[in-house]
């Protein structure tokens, strides 16, 4: 089950290269509920849930003299709001594949806050809040089986590079802050969530696993 905002065509893709397998793609804002609740009448189509990959967000620079409540509320209602809605309504089938995986995607901007450069307040606000429903969550359903992670990715190399929050000369600003010395490509923030959605991550639940190249040390 491949969801995505807007992105038809690139999750349509996505889904043809996944031949071996059923899959159904699922196009719908996140903040808006009645997309989980297309998510999960999908899931259930497909024949049950073992994992579900929360990704759901967005990079907002803007200082916090700049943000006002509604620019916050929508950071909030796309990430927060609505992972606690997905979950709400996932674990439960989670609980019954008696291999139940969730993993939420966090991001540095929630732990990493450095003078002179962008600290996306409205961002950092809402990744920190998925961190703490991930904790929640993994408390809660531990004794189900059922684990519950986060992976905090650093800045990485978007697929398509006009998009995102930075220009040029911000990435290469970015660049000098990361000790590996690269950005992350998208596989290095895939490998780690796979790892966490095996049967070999059974005995981890409630972390934050940082994949940013040393940037959090």
């Amino acid at each position: 089950m491949i969801h995505t905002g807007s992105q038809r065509e690139a999750a349509e893709a996505l889904a043809a290269e996944c031949s071996a397998v059923h899959s159904t793609v699922v196009i719908g804002d996140m903040a808006d509920p009645l997309t989980t609740d297309a998510l999960i009448d999908a899931a259930r189509t497909l024949g049950g849930l073992r994992g579900v990959v929360a990704n759901a967000g967005f990079a907002d620079r803007r200082s916090l003299a700049e943000l006002d409540d509604d620019t916050l509320e929508r950071s909030l209602r796309t990430m927060v709001v609505s992972l606690a809605g997905l979950l709400r309504k996932s674990l439960p089938l989670l609980a019954t594949s008696g291999q139940g995986r969730f993993v939420a995607v966090s991001s540095f901007v929630a732990h990493r806050f450095t003078l002179g450069a962008s600290t996306f307040p409205a961002t950092a606000a809402a990744k920190a809040g998925v961190e703490a429903l991930v904790r929640a969550a993994a408390a809660e359903n531990a004794s189900r089986g059922i684990t519950v992670n986060a992976v905090a990715p650093g800045y990485v190399r978007k697929d398509r590079p006009n998009k995102g929050a930075l220009t040029d000369a911000q990435w290469q600003q970015a660049l000098a802050r990361v000790p590996a010395g690269r950005l992350a490509t998208p596989d290095d923030i895939a490998a780690p969530i796979a790892f966490l959605l095996s049967a070999d991550a059974a005995y981890i639940t409630g972390q934050v696993l940082h994949v940013d190249g040393g940037m959090t040390l």
